[in-house]
């Protein structure tokens, strides 16, 4: 299993849109996540920035991220959720959501 954590900036004018959006996240986009191999997946908000955390159970992670780009309904979705969101300036390169770095873990 890998374990995801990212952070996205959010915009003050958009957050009550972004808490409107997924407080009602269409079906498709869950399904999709699913069939992706992610389990657990949260989102957090805290002084301007949305932190996420998920943990990946499939084998092949590349192939699964590029299969939910590929999907229709999570292109809409994203169209709806991206305007509300403000990338870090450290993110890597081909980031839109910039992944951390796990420095502690218990089971």
């Amino acid at each position: 299993m890998k374990r995801v954590g990212s952070i996205i900036g959010v915009r003050p004018e958009k957050l009550e849109e972004y808490k409107r959006l997924h407080a009602n996240v269409w079906p498709g986009v869950l399904e999709m996540i699913k069939a992706c191999n992610i389990r657990n997946y949260s989102i957090y908000y805290k002084d301007g920035m949305l932190y996420s955390y998920y943990e990946y159970v499939g084998d092949d992670y590349e192939a699964d991220m590029k299969k939910m780009a590929a999907d229709p309904t999570t292109q809409e979705w994203w169209k709806l959720c991206n305007p509300c969101q403000e990338p870090v300036a450290s993110r890597k390169e081909g980031e839109w959501w910039a992944e951390m770095e796990e420095v502690f873990h218990l089971d």
